[in-house]
C-alpha cells in the first residue's frame, strides 16, 4: 500500500512538474499566432446563401475573405472581386431588392434578380451620405458638403444647397452721402444711369433655379441629412475652434531622423464649441436656425457647482448642447432629433417640425454623472438607440431611467410612453424584424457576464429566447431572417464562427476550426466567476483562477482589465487573451489570482457604472482591497504576499493601490498608466472628473503624481515610447517626482516602437517577463 501511494505522489509530482513546464512566455506572448487567428468582420451575401467573413487560418501576414454555404465541408477562400464586394455598405429600397453604394466619386446600383453592377454617377470629387429618396430611384448624397439629388430613372442631377465656406460675396450697397447726393442734383446722366438700372432690375427674371449661397463662415458644416421627400436639408454648424494639440516625439524611424506627431487635445472646458442646428427648406430657399432654449432643464448647473465658492453666485445661462440629424420615419413626416448636452448630463429626443423649426420634447434623460449604457453613448458627439416601428408614428430608444438601460417606445400621435423590458439587467443590442414588428435583443438577462439572443414581438413584449447558453453570441440575421450566423465564445474557447435556425433552442453548427495544435495541446482552465461583497454592500464579480492544491503557494497576483467602462469577468473569450494565458502560467507556479470587474465595469447598470465618478482610484480601489480580503479569507492566500498589476486604466489602478494605500500590496506592475488625469483626453475624462478648471479637486486626488511620496512598495513601470493615448510623457513626468522624492523602489522599462496597444510579440515578451519576474522575486521569498 505504501508503495503504492510513493507511486501516487511521484506521478502527482511529475504530472504537475510536466504541467508547469507547458506554457512558455515566449508562445503565449504571441497572441493570436499562438492561439490560432479567429474568425471576424462576418456578413451575409445579399441574397442569403452564401457567409463572408474574414479570417487567416494559414498564417499568411493578413486576413483574407472566405465563405461559406450550407453543404460545404469546410470555407474556402474568396477571389478578390468577390470579397470586395461582400464588404460594400449597401443601402437598399426596402423589399426592392435594389441595392446602392458609393464609392470615392462614384455611386453604383446592384439588383439580386438579375445581379448587375451598375455605375451610375461618377465625379473626381468624394461622395458621401448616401440616403434613398421616398421616390423609387431617387438618391441623395454629399459632395463638397452640399447635397444633390439624383433621379436615377430620369437620369437629372439637381443641386439641393448651396452651402459655402466665408463671408458672403455680395457687395456692401453704397451709402448716401453728400457728394452722391450732389452727382445727382448736378448731372443729368447720373440721373439717367440710375433710372437704367431701376428699369433693368424690374423687367430682368429674378427667379433662378440656383439655390442661393449660405455662407458658413470660419464654421465646420457637419451632420448634413436630406429629408426623405428632398424637401428639407438638415445641417449642425460647429464653431473652429483652436485647441492646442499634445505632440509626441517618435524616436525609432526609417530615416533616422526623429518626429514629432500630434496626438489629442487635453481634458478643458476650452474642448467646448458652439453649435447650431440648421434647416435649409428647399421650396422657399431659405435657411433658419433652431433655438433650443425651450429646453426643459437647459440651464440647470451641475451639483458639484455647489462644493467651489465661486460658483455660487453665477449667472444661469444655456449649456451648450449638440443636436445629431433627424431619424425619420417613412414618409418623411416625423423627424425625431437626439440633443446632449456638452457636459454630458443631460440627453433630450425632440419632434422637429421643420416647417418651422420649431420642436415638441418628448425625452429628457439627466444623470448627475454622466449619461451612458448600452444604446446610449457616452459622448456628446455619438448617437444612441432610435427609429421607427412599423406605423410610423412610434419611436423606439433606450433609457437608464430604472438603473439599467431598457427598451421604450413613444407614441407621437397619442403621447403614450411604453417599457417594453425591465430588470436588473441590460439590453446589450437592438435589431428591428425587416417588418418593423418586432425586436431582436441581446442582453445579459441571465448573468451580467453572458450575451444572449432573443426576440421579443411589440405587440406582447415577450422575451423569446433562441440562444440563451453561457457565453457569449454575437448574432447576423440573414436577409430573409430565417438563419442566424452566430460568432460565439466562451471563458476558454475562442471565437468560431456557427450557424443556426431562427428558432428558440436551435443548435448552433460550427462552421470555422481556428485554434492550433499548440494552444488545443494546453488543458486552458475555466476560471470561476465569483461574487464578494465589497465594503459598502455592493456585490461584486471576478474571475477566479485557484492552483491545484498540491501547487499552491500562497501567493497571489490581482489583475485589473483597462478602460475603466469594461467587462472581463464575464463567460466569453476575454479580449485580454495574452493575460488569460499569462493567468494560466501562474496559476501552474502556485499563484491564485482574481480578474475583478472592480466599479465603473460594464454590465452591470448605471450605479456600478457611474460608481468612479469624481473620485477615480476610490470605490474602483477599494474593490480590488475587499477582493484581496476574500482571497484571504477564501483561498488561503498570505495577506503579505499579494501582488497587482494591470494597463492602461489598470496601470492607474496599479499606481493608486501603490501610492494610497501602501501596505495593502507588495508589489506591482503598471502599463500603459495614466498618472495625472489633467493630462488626458477630453471625451473620457470630463465625463467621469468633470473639468479641471471647473472641478480641480476631483483631479487632484484621482491623479497618482500627487501621492508619489507614499511609494514603499516594488513598482515596475512600463510604457511604450509612441502611446498616443496615455502618452510617454505620464510616466516621465511620474518618474521625475520619484527622482526629486529620493524614491529608489522603483523601476521604468521603455518600449521605444511601441503605442498604447502593443504589436511586437518581442515587447511583450519582454514585458510579462518583467513582470513575472517581479512577482516571484517580491512574492515567494517572503
Amino acid at each position: 500500500m505504501m508503495k503504492k501511494n510513493i507511486l501516487i505522489l511521484i506521478c502527482i509530482f511529475f504530472s504537475s512538474f510536466f504541467q508547469a513546464q507547458v506554457l512558455k512566455l515566449e508562445e503565449i506572448m504571441k497572441g493570436n499566432d499562438f492561439i490560432g487567428n479567429l474568425p471576424e468582420n462576418e456578413r451575409w451575401s445579399l441574397d442569403g446563401t452564401t457567409i463572408y467573413f474574414d479570417w487567416n487560418p494559414n498564417k499568411e501576414w493578413g486576413n483574407s475573405t472566405y465563405y461559406w454555404k450550407k453543404g460545404m465541408k469546410a470555407p474556402q477562400k474568396a477571389s478578390k472581386e468577390e470579397a470586395k464586394f461582400s464588404k460594400l455598405r449597401f443601402i437598399e429600397k426596402e423589399g426592392s431588392g435594389m441595392y446602392y453604394w458609393m464609392d470615392k466619386g462614384q455611386i453604383f446600383s446592384y439588383t439580386i434578380k438579375d445581379k448587375r453592377v451598375k455605375k451610375i454617377y461618377q465625379n473626381n470629387l468624394p461622395v458621401s451620405n448616401l440616403q434613398l429618396g421616398k421616390e423609387d430611384g431617387v438618391v441623395f448624397f454629399k459632395q463638397s458638403d452640399n447635397i444633390f439629388k439624383f433621379d436615377t430613372k430620369l437620369g437629372s442631377l439637381v443641386q439641393l444647397t448651396n452651402f459655402k465656406k466665408g463671408k458672403s460675396e455680395e457687395k456692401p450697397k453704397d451709402q448716401q452721402s453728400f457728394l452722391k447726393d450732389q452727382q445727382k442734383e448736378l448731372f443729368q446722366f447720373v440721373r439717367d444711369q440710375e433710372e437704367k438700372e431701376k428699369w433693368n432690375g424690374a423687367n430682368e427674371d429674378s427667379k433662378s433655379d440656383f439655390p442661393k449661397p449660405y455662407f458658413v463662415g470660419k464654421n465646420t458644416i457637419e451632420s448634413v441629412k436630406v429629408s426623405p421627400k428632398g424637401d428639407f436639408v438638415t445641417f449642425r454648424l460647429r464653431e473652429e475652434s483652436e485647441v492646442k494639440q499634445e505632440e509626441m516625439e517618435v524616436f525609432i524611424t526609417t530615416d533616422g531622423y526623429n518626429k514629432s506627431k500630434d496626438t489629442k487635445s487635453k481634458v478643458s472646458t476650452n474642448n467646448f464649441v458652439n453649435t447650431k442646428m440648421g434647416i435649409f427648406n428647399v421650396a422657399k430657399d431659405t435657411v433658419y436656425t433652431v433655438n433650443f432654449s425651450s429646453l426643459s432643464h437647459i440651464q440647470d448647473t451641475p451639483e458639484y457647482f455647489k462644493l467651489y465658492e465661486k460658483n455660487k453666485n453665477s449667472d444661469k445661462k444655456d449649456k451648450l448642447i449638440v443636436a445629431q440629424a433627424p431619424i425619420y420615419n417613412e414618409d418623411g413626416s416625423y423627424a425625431i432629433v437626439e440633443i446632449r448636452s456638452q457636459d454630458n448630463k443631460d440627453r433630450w429626443l425632440v419632434n422637429l417640425n421643420l416647417e418651422n423649426g420649431n420642436f415638441k420634447e418628448i425625452e429628457h434623460q439627466h444623470d448627475e454623472a454622466w449619461i451612458g449604457g448600452p444604446g446610449i453613448p457616452s459622448y456628446a458627439f455619438s448617437s444612441g438607440t432610435l427609429g421607427f416601428l412599423a406605423d410610423n408614428e412610434t419611436i423606439y430608444f433606450q433609457s437608464e431611467k430604472t438603473g439599467y438601460s431598457h427598451l421604450y417606445t413613444y407614441n407621437l400621435r397619442t403621447n403614450k410612453k411604453v417599457q417594453l423590458t425591465n430588470g436588473n439587467w441590460e439590453v446589450r443590442g437592438v435589431v428591428l424584424s425587416k417588418d418593423k414588428k418586432a425586436f431582436y435583443l441581446t442582453t445579459n438577462q441571465t448573468h451580467p457576464g453572458n450575451r444572449c439572443f432573443y426576440k421579443m414581438n411589440v405587440s406582447d413584449a415577450v422575451l423569446q429566447p433562441i440562444l440563451t447558453k453561457d457565453g457569449a453570441h454575437e448574432v447576423s440575421l440573414s436577409p430573409d431572417e430565417k438563419t442566424l450566423l452566430v460568432r460565439y465564445s466562451y471563458k476558454n474557447k475562442p471565437w468560431e464562427l456557427y450557424w443556426a435556425s431562427n428558432k428558440k433552442g436551435s443548435n448552433l453548427e460550427q462552421i470555422t476550426f481556428s485554434t492550433t495544435k499548440e494552444f488545443e495541446s494546453y488543458k486552458w482552465r475555466t476560471p470561476e466567476v465569483i461574487t464578494f461583497k465589497a465594503q459598502d454592500g455592493t456585490p461584486v464579480n471576478a474571475r477566479l483562477y485557484k492552483p491545484n492544491a498540491n501547487q499552491a503557494n500562497k501567493a497571489a497576483v490581482i489583475f485589473v482589465h483597462g478602460a475603466g467602462y469594461l467587462q472581463n469577468a464575464h463567460n466569453y473569450w476575454s479580449t485580454y487573451h495574452r493575460e488569460y494565458m499569462f493567468h494560466n502560467l501562474l496559476t501552474d507556479l502556485g499563484y491564485t489570482v482574481l480578474d475583478i470587474d472592480y466599479r465603473g465595469s460594464d454590465g452591470y447598470g448605471r450605479d456600478v457604472r457611474t460608481g468612479i465618478y469624481r473620485f477615480m482610484g476610490g470605490k474602483d480601489l477599494s474593490d480590488q482591497i475587499d477582493g484581496k480580503k476574500f482571497l484571504v479569507r477564501n483561498c488561503n492566500v498570505d495577506e503579505n504576499r499579494v501582488g497587482i498589476y494591470g494597463g492602461s486604466y489598470g496601470g492607474f489602478i496599479t499606481l493608486m493601490a501603490m501610492l494610497t494605500v501602501p501596505k495593502e500590496f507588495v508589489s506591482g506592475a503598471a502599463l500603459r498608466s495614466v498618472t495625472d488625469w489633467a493630462h488626458y483626453n477630453h471625451g473620457y475624462t470630463g465625463n467621469i472628473l468633470n473639468f479641471p478648471e471647473t472641478d480641480p479637486e476631483a483631479y487632484k486626488k484621482s491623479s497618482p503624481i500627487y501621492f508619489a511620496n507614499n511609494l514603499e512598495g516594488n513598482l515596475l513601470m512600463l510604457h511604450g515610447m509612441v502611446d498616443d493615448n496615455v502618452e510617454y510623457k505620464d510616466i516621465v513626468r511620474l518618474s521625475q517626482r520619484f527622482i526629486e522624492l529620493g524614491k529608489k523602489k522603483w523601476s521604468l522599462a521603455s518600449f521605444p516602437v511601441e503605442s498604447h496597444g502593443f504589436k511586437e510579440a518581442y515587447s511583450w515578451v519582454d514585458e510579462y517577463g518583467r513582470i513575472l519576474d517581479l512577482f516571484n522575486s517580491t512574492l515567494l521569498n517572503k
